[in-house]
């Protein structure tokens, strides 16, 4: 994800972190931030049972699973934060 575009690279071609200043990111940066890093776990209702839904963090349904721990286990197989939404 680049959320920088003064992204620089070090001499052997790996990137290198920088510091972001939050209160200048444009909106398309802000809606971006952590979409590939963090996925929300929620409660839902599917045809009458009860799930967990699996969101990317613009709000993009990735899935849903039977149970929270199965919810988490997924999102942590895809290496990214779990955080739950009430």
């Amino acid at each position: 994800m680049e959320i920088n575009s003064n992204n620089r690279t070090d001499e052997t071609g790996g990137a290198v972190q920088m510091a972001i200043d939050v209160r200048h990111m444009t909106e398309q940066q802000l809606a971006a931030l952590g979409v590939s890093h963090i996925a929300y776990i929620k409660p839902v209702l599917v045809n009458g049972a009860q799930g967990f839904a699996i969101h990317a963090a613009d709000g993009t349904p990735m899935a849903v699973a039977g149970d929270r721990e199965i919810a988490v286990a997924a999102v942590l197989q895809h290496e990214m934060h779990p955080l739950s939404v009430h």
